[in-house]
């Protein structure tokens, strides 16, 4: 067409997992929280004024701001919201990333990275993980502009320590932007960094924990320094304001939150015996998923033959992944569901 910058017209563009429209299918493809959102987002929902339609919302989210810093032990200087954790991601592409400036991040990962990386013309450094999923060393030698750790890890749910990347921040050169999507559903995390280190960004999605995928919305923890310049990137208005309210009720509810996260945790676990029980490997996850690999059976017909009773899991046709199946925590109703296609699947 010609219209597009070479780049555009070269890059293939992130492809989102499947959404099935049906109403009767057991959607375990995209790490959604099997629980609803909390009741004291709902109240909001029915609580939100014409007035706040009208005008434009707060454009930094004060209010949110301050309750987040209060939550994770900073400030409201160190938050920026975004409209979702990917907004962020966008947003440190822009802010760190061109054709002089890399980003290095361990692979396999989160497949968004290298799509935002070619839409910078930046060049990617990926070292990989072992088979363990260890922090690689050769992550501080790339001299890249921005470096990307995903802890958990999408899609192993692997998760290296505080201190290893803290370690880590201190010997790199550039950002350091460690992507806690996941994080809710592990036992720590690094928001205490950013008082140490400037050169730390943590991304924190509300999609996952709070169980609002729906509405988009996430943010950066990060030094007063470095949020000031992510200011300047990101959009006018990036959050709207019934996204603000709902993150707002969702953060304060900590009873809801710490009840429904322990929920998803016990029921990874005990997904994860069972797929062990059929024979699939599967490592610790310390994320909302599991990552199952196949045994005695492809798992791209695995894959499909769940697609027939209307289950739907995450294939990812890639080196290093084509043998597994990621497979998103869900109700231990739905957990059984799974486990019950798999035995049939199996036998």
């Amino acid at each position: 067409m010609g219209y597009f910058r070479q780049n555009i017209e070269k890059v293939k563009g992130y492809e989102p997992g499947f959404q099935p429209k049906e109403t009767e299918v057991l959607k375990l493809n995209t790490n959604e929280n099997p629980y609803p959102p909390s009741p004291a987002v709902m109240k909001v929902l029915t609580e939100i004024t014409a007035e706040q339609l009208r005008r434009y919302p707060d454009p930094i989210g004060d209010e949110f701001r301050e309750a987040a810093a209060q939550i994770d032990g900073v400030r409201p200087e160190n938050i920026m919201c975004c409209n979702g954790g990917d907004d962020l991601l966008t947003i440190a592409f822009r802010a760190f990333c061109d054709e002089n400036r890399p980003v290095a991040y361990p692979v396999p990962t989160y497949s968004l990275y290298p799509v935002l990386a070619r839409l910078q013309d930046a060049k990617t450094i990926e070292v990989p993980f072992d088979g363990e999923f260890n922090l690689p060393v050769k992550l501080t030698k790339t001299n890249a502009a921005l470096t990307i750790v995903c802890n958990p890890n999408a899609p192993s749910g692997s998760f290296i320590s505080v201190g290893e990347l803290a370690s880590l921040a201190d010997e790199l050169s550039g950002i350091l932007l460690i992507d806690e999507a996941y994080v809710d559903f592990a036992d720590e995390n690094c928001a205490a960094l950013v008082r140490e280190f400037d050169n730390v960004i943590v991304l924190r999605s509300m999609s996952k924990g709070y169980a609002l995928a729906g509405i988009r919305f996430g943010y950066a923890i990060a030094s007063p320094d470095v949020i000031a310049g992510l200011m300047k990137v990101k959009d006018s208005y990036n959050v709207d304001a019934v996204a603000i309210a709902i993150a707002i009720a969702a953060i304060k509810d900590r009873e809801y939150f710490k009840q429904t996260t322990e929920d998803v945790k016990k029921a990874r676990d005990l997904l994860t015996e069972k797929l062990r029980d059929l024979n699939f490997k599967v490592p610790r996850s310390y994320a909302n998923f599991v990552l199952a690999e196949a045994v005695n059976c492809q798992a791209s017909v695995i894959y499909d033959k769940l697609v027939q009773s209307n289950i739907y899991a995450r294939y990812f046709d890639l080196s290093g992944l084509s043998d597994k199946l990621r497979i998103t925590v869900g109700t231990t109703e739905q957990n059984d569901r799974v486990i019950l296609a798999l035995k049939e699947i199996l036998s």
